[in-house]
């Protein structure tokens, strides 16, 4: 962002003063932002874009270092991606394997995706006091061991028990894994970045898929796609343990020594709840929205295209590898895009065209037309979805980059957990004649009117919504303010260390 030493009106405080301010900031091409100068004065000024610059020269102003972190976060999350997607591309195998109905395979995704907010407490909360490393580590072999238990449940009802677990052990990789990828990216690359970052979770949905074109359509054969998971996120949490933490992590453990004192982090955990809490129910809100977004549309399109247009294992496999693919492009270039454009702009106009694609998304017959339908409308869903990373980071409390993001992730994607199984529910309550003269469960109709729905709410919401795009991570807040009254009082911290303590909580609060 670029000054234009033109002042502009404070932010808003208040919900609903934040929302108009908000929808009108959105139809005005600079942004508002709040400037520190070097007496600690703030003010509030409009700032114009910087011009966007040549990907290839954003990439290059990230280092070897920077690029191991963000490669080992992509990693992760792919591998995150690929272990859910294992159980959603294969569900009317595991159906048949089980001797059960579509809808209550998904009764597993409901569940995964449940408790996938408590994981993203515990070891979102553990990466940001313990660094970002050990709690990948764990999570990623953990749910390496999860994906084999998966193979060797016996029952319906082991096999609901162990996916259970397995949405705990999930639900901590995300948060952790975005922090560990962002944090080290320089300010004007974040946007490019972070559409590529989010695009794992569409890589990893694409790799499934490979997979399961490739061990072909007979039902014992998604236990081998389990096996090919399994290998990938043990291997990857193998290869976090060969490089070290992040660097954020240890230079705020460096200014903030004093807090590890015990309760100091669940002192400060309460605290930002309390002074952030409108900024958690909005991105609880908005996260809500966009894991209908794609849940919805992704989960059953598999089984809408075996039912409802009578395609074989393969081309509907292909099919859906080929709308995961438009999904990671999309990402990558909206992502990249909403450094120039802004944020929620990017947002707001990838939601609105994803719904204008919707009839073109399931009216088509073939493999041809259901591929190219689906390739575009993914193209922005997940290009709106190529936004989020970053996003979630710079609307984030400062000393809360890794349990943030991850647990309002999470915490939307437990409210909107349900979403696959209702599409299936509605889906096979109602019956629609097909092109060959055959009543089949109506998923086109159920998905096509729920994406809708969903796009519009997530327009709006963004819309009315905060950005902070180009806040600066240079500085991470280590919980210090509780602490530092204390030291001062024992003669621990030094005058100089007073100073270096207060100028960090400072820019923090910015």
């Amino acid at each position: 962002m670029a000054s234009t030493n033109e002042p502009a009106d404070p932010i808003a405080k208040g919900t609903i003063a934040t929302a108009k301010q908000s929808l009108r900031d959105l139809f005005i091409w600079k942004q508002r932002v709040v400037v520190t100068n070097d007496f600690g004065e703030t003010y509030t000024e409009w700032q114009s874009p910087e011009p966007l610059k040549n990907p290839f020269t954003l990439f290059a102003q990230l280092s070897a270092k920077d690029w191991v972190f963000f490669i080992v976060g992509f990693l992760a999350w792919m591998a995150d991606a690929f272990d859910f997607h294992a159980l959603s591309i294969q569900t009317t195998k595991l159906a048949k394997y089980y001797h059960r109905t579509n809808t209550d395979i998904t009764t597993a995704i409901t569940l995964t995706l449940l408790l996938r907010s408590v994981g993203a407490a515990a070891f979102g909360l553990a990466g940001d006091k313990y660094g970002r490393k050990w709690p990948m580590v764990i999570n990623m072999i953990i749910l390496g061991l999860l994906q084999i238990a998966t193979i060797y449940a016996a029952t319906f009802q082991q096999f609901l028990a162990v996916r259970s677990l397995f949405g705990l052990f999930m639900g901590g990789v995300y948060g952790n894994a975005i922090a560990m990828a962002l944090e080290n990216c320089p300010v004007n690359a974040r946007g490019l970045m972070s559409g590529i970052l989010q695009q794992g979770y569409s890589f990893g949905y694409v790799v499934a898929a490979c997979a399961n074109l490739g061990v072909g359509g007979s039902v014992e054969s998604w236990k081998t796609v389990f096996w090919i998971g399994a290998g990938i996120s043990i291997l990857i949490g193998l290869i976090r343990i060969c490089f070290p933490e992040s660097k954020q992590f240890i230079e705020a453990k460096k200014a903030g020594k004093r807090a590890k004192a015990p309760g100091i982090f669940w002192q400060e955990t309460k605290k930002m709840m309390k002074q952030e809490w409108r900024m958690c129910v909005y991105c609880i809100i908005l996260m809500t929205w966009f894991n209908y977004y794609s849940h919805t549309s992704q989960d059953s399109y598999t089984t809408f295209m075996l039912t409802q247009k009578h395609l074989k294992n393969g081309p509907a496999t292909r099919a859906s590898i080929l709308m995961k693919t438009g999904a990671c492009v999309g990402g990558t270039i909206i992502g990249y895009l909403s450094q120039f454009v802004g944020r929620r702009r990017a947002i707001v106009v990838a939601a609105i065209l994803s719904a204008c694609m919707i009839p073109a998304w399931i009216l088509p017959e073939g493999e041809r037309s259901l591929s190219a339908s689906g390739f575009f409308i993914q193209f922005f869903i997940q290009g709106a979805w190529g936004v989020i990373p970053i996003h979630l980071n710079e609307l984030s409390p400062p000393a809360f980059r890794s349990s943030f993001p991850g647990l309002t992730y999470q915490l939307g994607n437990m409210i909107s957990s349900p979403s696959a199984q209702i599409v299936n529910a509605i889906a096979e309550s109602h019956q629609v004649r097909t092109n060959q003269g055959k009543l089949a469960s109506a998923y086109g109709p159920t998905m096509g009117i729920a994406t809708a729905i969903i796009a519009l709410g997530i327009a709006i919401t963004a819309a009315l919504g905060p950005e902070k795009r180009g806040r600066h991570f240079e500085t991470v807040g280590p919980p210090v303010a509780e602490v530092l009254p204390k030291d001062i009082e024992e003669g621990i911290v030094d005058d100089e260390k007073k100073i270096e303590a207060r100028e960090v909580v400072a820019s923090e609060k910015i």
